[in-house]
């Protein structure tokens, strides 16, 4: 885990491992949205791409949300 600091004009650079390991490049289309205090940013890109990409990186959904926890 790895602190950031947010600029003058809340500004955040995401660390060069998570770039990496998520395929995030620069003018990509992120969403940011907020949950229980918590920023979650997550990449855009079309679904067939993303298809077993957090999979092969060792990623789960276990834990991130449950049957009562809906958008």
């Amino acid at each position: 885990m790895e602190n950031l600091t947010v600029s003058p004009k809340f500004q955040v650079v995401i660390p060069s491992e998570i770039r990496e390991l998520l395929d995030i490049y620069a003018g990509q289309k992120v969403v940011v949205l907020q949950k229980h205090g918590i920023i979650h940013i997550i990449p855009v890109e079309d679904v067939k791409t993303m298809r077993g990409r957090y999979k092969a990186a060792g990623l789960t959904s276990e834990g991130m949300r449950d049957e009562t926890d809906r958008f």
